[in-house]
Parts: C-alpha cells; sequence; structure tokens
C-alpha cells in the first residue's frame, strides 16, 4: 500500500520555524520526486518546494527561497521540509506529493496538477499568527 504521510505542522508565532515531514512507503523512494505543496484559505494551491530523489535536484518557489530548505534522506524514505522566519502568509496546509517522472522538479512544482499516478498524502495545517 502506497502511503505518504505528512506531519510536522501546527501554531507558529511569526518569525519562527517548523520541519514538515513527509514519511512514505510503498513505493520506490529513490525513482520518485516528491513536492510540497501548500493551499491557503479561499486560494489555489502552489508549489513550495520539490525534490529530485534520482538526481537529487531542487526547487524552490522564489519567494521562499532561503527561508525555507527542502531535503531527502533515503534511508528513512522521508523529505523534510524546514521553515524558517514565518509569516502569516505561510498559513496553509502542507501537502506532500510524489511523481515518477516530473520531468523536471521546477516543472513539477510550478504546476501542481495530480495527476492519476501522483501519490498524495493527507497534509498538516501550518498556522503562523500572534
Amino acid at each position: 500500500e502506497v502511503q505518504l504521510q505528512a506531519s510536522g505542522g501546527g501554531l507558529v508565532q511569526p518569525g519562527g520555524s517548523l520541519t514538515l515531514s513527509c514519511a512514505t512507503s510503498g513505493f520506490i523512494f529513490d525513482d520518485y520526486a516528491i513536492a510540497w505543496f501548500r493551499q491557503a484559505p479561499g486560494e489555489e494551491r502552489e508549489g513550495v518546494s520539490c525534490i529530485s530523489n534520482r538526481d537529487g535536484s531542487t526547487y524552490y518557489k522564489g519567494s521562499l527561497k532561503g527561508r525555507f530548505t527542502i531535503s531527502s534522506d533515503a534511508a528513512k524514505n522521508t523529505v523534510y521540509l524546514q521553515t524558517n522566519n514565518l509569516k502569516p502568509e505561510d498559513t496553509a496546509v502542507y501537502y506532500c506529493a510524489a511523481r515518477l517522472r516530473p520531468g523536471t522538479v521546477g516543472w513539477f512544482c510550478r504546476h501542481p496538477i495530480s495527476r492519476d499516478d501522483d501519490y498524495w498524502g493527507q497534509g498538516t495545517l501550518v498556522t503562523v499568527s500572534s
């Protein structure tokens, strides 16, 4: 059974940090690209950061580069998203997704469309508020 489980969200004050985790099982982790998407209330889903487990290439939404860091741990089949200096506009449900043939991680992240053979987790809520 394929599973992706996003965790690590919660309530944090502006300027705070959270580490989000995407624990996966049921597929060959090293063959897939993993994406972090987010969706804020009333907004469309957008790409945050993505990583290829084939070659290690990464992509970040331009406004987040420098604050967020994506990493992958093949031994644990887990991808992490370190979020720093969080802002209220970062409030969203953060989802992780896996795609076998992403084209490029940049394309995958810039086009957050679910395809029939993608795998998605349930998401974890990040709330940034004072």
